[in-house]
């Protein structure tokens, strides 16, 4: 089905990053990942031929037209970009500072934008796609995830904006909300203790009407459907993956 297409995945050496990405691979595509560590890249690629590690950070401004570049130098070409890196904080009002704003919307607002924007002119070639992760917290409101649940929002709005914009180019532009899911991220980049990790986890169990947090498959899937020819006419829209937490 997606034969020698080229998938950029940003945040993809854990979670639904690399859930996504070995989906796209077992469905014939060839996967650019981007992380921080390389150790954990190389681990990775090791034992899929189909997946390419690249060392990049999404809160650098650099790092987007790198990727871009890496992508291209490996395959010559790129069909889609899945913005998955993501950066978070429960933090309440009172705490809040310039840095943790700026940390926040780096990664979550600046990253994706920039991606995309470097990647527009070999996505318009292929008439591709491109995935941003949202969060069931962009539309839903949440105490002490206002930084958060706020960049979330952004990328909602600029999911349909980009639509409506890159549409004359051929480039369809899709979100997913993703609802808690069992990864690493309230550890890794919500900087939670275990104390902290297993009541949010509990909390939320109890809030979603389908008793249970995601798994990265749950999401990935959604991913890897959005790039399926038969989904051809779908632009501009958000799509909620999360158990029914958005409906509570």
């Amino acid at each position: 089905m997606l034969n020698n297409k080229v998938v950029i995945i940003t945040g993809g050496g854990s979670g639904i990053g690399l859930a996504a990405a070995r989906m796209f691979a077992a469905k014939g595509a060839n996967v650019l990942i981007t992380g921080r560590r390389m150790e954990v890249l190389e681990e990775i690629t090791a034992n899929h031929p189909s997946i390419k590690g690249f060392v990049a950070d999404a809160g650098n401004p650099e790092s987007a037209a790198l990727t871009v570049e890496a992508a291209m130098k490996q395959w010559g070409r790129i069909d889609i970009i899945v913005n998955n890196a993501g950066a978070g904080a429960i933090m309440p009002l009172e705490d809040v500072n310039a840095q943790s704003i700026l940390d926040i919307f780096t990664v979550n607002v600046t990253g994706p934008t920039l991606l995309a924007a470097a990647a527009i002119p070999h996505l318009e070639k292929t008439k591709g796609l491109i995935i941003n992760m949202s969060s069931t917290y962009g539309s839903k409101a949440g105490a002490n995830l206002s930084l958060y649940g706020s960049s979330k929002a952004a990328i909602e709005y600029m999911t349909r904006s980009w639509a409506l914009e890159l549409a004359p180019k051929g480039i369809r532009v899709n979100a997913i909300a993703s609802g808690p899911v069992e990864t690493a991220f309230l550890r890794d980049r919500m900087g939670l203790t275990p104390e902290q990790i297993d009541a949010v986890k509990e909390h939320e169990r109890q809030s979603i009407p389908l008793g249970r947090r995601g798994e990265p498959n749950d999401v990935a899937a959604w991913m890897v459907s959005l790039a399926n020819p038969e989904m051809s006419w779908v632009t501009g829209q958000v799509i909620g993956v999360d158990g029914g937490l958005m409906v509570t």
